[in-house]
């Protein structure tokens, strides 16, 4: 178990390749609209509030994929 966190560890502070780097800002923005939206203080429709967790979620799972890609 320790040599996986080990691992782990590695991997997310070695390197990111350019590629990479570039698709992890794309996540944290997509992550960062999806929040301003669920945070607004407007009465938004439902769907749309839906819409924006979901890309929460998905821009902290790109983000977070990205960031442990190593050259």
């Amino acid at each position: 178990m320790t040599q996986q966190i080990n691992t782990l560890v590695d991997r997310v502070v070695s390197p990111t390749p350019k590629w990479f780097k570039q698709l992890r800002n794309i996540g944290l923005t997509v992550g960062a609209v999806g929040a301003v939206i669920v945070s607004a203080p407007l009465s938004l429709p439902t769907t749309l509030v839906t819409i924006a967790g979901y890309m929460i979620l998905a821009g902290g799972v790109m983000g977070a994929v990205s960031q442990t890609a190593k050259k």
